[in-house]
């Protein structure tokens, strides 16, 4: 195993960690603290840091762990997208834009009314572009369980979104 820094090899994953936290708390603000107390959890651990087979997997674990503690002891609030949260220069027309949004927000709840391992697995595979076996090794699970998790998940969403944005529902 090659000596692991904590500055160059665990901190760049704040981003990763902070997307995850996200996704699972739906509050900036847990979010945020989730990032906090990861990092201060796996320096904590640097002793065991030599044994690990990935670095990454092992702060996505801990993160993932702390965030739904969290969750768990609030009432998990979903994070509107308003223009804080969406904005990003666009040329589009004011329509266009405002029917995004709208696709925006729709895709979001819907996200949010996933089951917590579904959420999970949709967010790492889909947004961070992790791999079966990386995602597996996050949750603690076998890669076929992520797959079915996966297919679960986005067969859900696009069932929901089609019957929304098909029928008004």
């Amino acid at each position: 195993m090659q000596e692991i820094n904590f500055r160059n090899d665990i901190l760049p994953l704040k981003d990763k960690l902070f997307r995850l936290a996200l996704r699972i708390t739906m509050n900036r603000a847990e979010a945020e603290d989730v990032v906090q107390d990861t990092m201060l959890r796996v320096w904590s651990q640097r002793d065991e840091w030599p044994a690990l087979d990935s670095v990454e997997a092992y702060c996505l674990a801990v993160c993932r762990n702390l965030a739904i503690d969290r969750s768990r002891l609030q009432a998990n609030r979903n994070e509107e997208l308003d223009e804080s949260t969406a904005e990003r220069p666009d040329a589009a027309d004011p329509h266009t834009l405002c029917v995004r949004n709208e696709q925006l927000e729709l895709l979001d709840r819907l996200i949010g009314t996933l089951p917590e391992k579904q959420r999970t697995v949709l967010q790492l595979r889909d947004v961070e572009g992790k791999t079966y076996k990386e995602i597996a090794a996050v949750l603690q699970v076998s890669e076929e369980q992520v797959k079915v998790n996966l297919f679960r998940a986005r067969r859900k969403i696009k069932e929901q979104y089609t019957e929304i944005n098909d029928y008004g529902l």
